[in-house]
């Protein structure tokens, strides 16, 4: 199998043992980010927008590290402590895609890393 990790300093370093993305063929794995600045490593707190906001610009200077972007995600999977965010991360989603948008499913947790709100992973094919 041909498997290459992807790495950059653009989007926050993994916080355990994972790649931040796994490049196999032309698809892409990238692993779930949440709202952490990658400069300081602060993780952005409040307001669910600002959060998906800074989630969905890790995902994506991943997903330029492995050469491609954000409208190469064919699969998303979010995943927020509270369904009634909902909404606010549709409305943060669209701006960083355009129809026809990917397969996504989006579910509650109980809880995620370091206490956030919301993570979310996505599968690119270039």
């Amino acid at each position: 199998m041909n498997k290459q990790a992807i790495s950059t300093d653009n989007a926050p370093q993994a916080i355990g043992p994972y790649s931040q993305a796994i490049k196999s063929g032309d698809t892409v794995y990238l692993s779930g980010q949440i709202p952490l600045v990658p400069e300081t490593m602060e993780l952005v707190t409040g307001d669910i927008k600002l959060q998906a906001k800074q989630v969905f610009d890790n995902l994506a200077a991943v997903a330029e590290a492995a050469g491609g972007d954000l409208s190469n995600a064919v699969k998303i999977n979010i995943s927020l402590t509270d369904l009634a965010n909902f909404a606010d991360v549709n409305d943060v989603m669209k701006q960083y895609f355009n129809e026809p948008y990917p397969a996504r499913a989006c579910v509650q947790v109980a809880a995620l890393p370091k206490g956030t709100d919301i993570e979310i992973e996505a599968i690119l094919v270039l």
